[in-house]
């Protein structure tokens, strides 16, 4: 049920009984691999019920909310993608608010409990904290991806690029994923400062034992442009768009599964 009271140990916020009053569900986007031509994983994306966007569901969000509200995402995303998923090892990846996590090991709880009904594994599981959220407690941050990697989850950085921090930030986190901003991808295919700086991003976070994966794309060209810079994961309107409460469609793959798209 939405919004329904989570009650597990820990924090005083797992036990104060209120209701969380936002009604919300997610939709799907699908990441796929170029290299393996599959689809590597889906990103949860919140979603008012009457399809509303992100920004109708995160207004209501405040510090009295963030906390429940940061612990129903995850379990609703794990329990709808556990109906839809059909390969063993297709990645959910939930984004996440640090500043609402109190307790890593703790907060974690509802999360490992909702895999477990569901039959997902730990690796399956991909936690995304974006360059544009402000990093109150960087330390406190670090626990939570140290104890994330010691749950065998993987973590991404979202938007890098995006803002000012995303070089301390990657360095002070090292997560398995970094996703490029999609202002930093638009018209890279004609762009060569853009060229540059990607290439670099990728032969560094090659160094730190980084992934990177492009979203935001649009065009082939930035396809082919962004795979030959030795990007292999990508997610953007060139294969679908985010369905709500299902799994899209994805265009450019042929009836065995295989991309059909043109790539360099």
């Amino acid at each position: 049920m939405l919004g329904k009271v989570l009650k597990m140990a820990g924090c005083k916020d797992c036990k104060d009984g209120a209701p969380l009053l936002i009604a919300f569900s997610m939709a799907f986007h699908p990441i796929v691999d170029v290299i393996e031509n599959k689809i590597w994983g889906y990103e949860s994306l919140v979603r008012g019920l009457d399809g509303q966007g992100a920004l109708h569901v995160l207004g209501q969000v405040d510090e009295t909310n963030r906390y429940k509200f940061d612990q129903a995402c995850r379990v609703r995303a794990i329990e709808l993608a556990g109906r839809l998923f059909s390969a063993p090892d297709t990645k959910l990846s939930i984004n996440f608010m640090p500043n609402a996590v109190y307790e890593p090991a703790a907060c974690i709880r509802a999360t490992l409990e909702a895999a477990h009904r569901v039959g997902f594994s730990h690796d399956q599981l991909v936690f995304e904290f974006t360059e544009n959220e402000r990093m109150i407690d960087v330390p406190h941050v670090q626990r939570i991806i140290a104890e994330y990697r010691r749950q065998g989850f993987l973590t991404a950085l979202d938007d890098f690029g995006a803002g000012y921090a995303g070089l301390n930030l990657l360095a002070s986190f090292q997560p398995d994923l970094i996703k490029l901003d999609m202002e930093l991808i638009r018209s890279v295919s004609t762009s060569t400062s853009r060229q540059i700086i990607i290439a670099s991003i990728v032969a560094m976070a090659k160094q730190l034992g980084v992934t990177v994966l492009a979203e935001g794309i649009e065009t082939v060209s930035e396809l082919d442009t962004l795979r030959a810079a030795g990007i292999r994961l990508f997610q953007g309107y060139l294969f679908a768009k985010p369905t709500f409460e299902s799994l899209p469609p994805i265009a450019n793959f042929d009836a065995d599964g295989a991309l059909s798209l043109r790539v360099a």
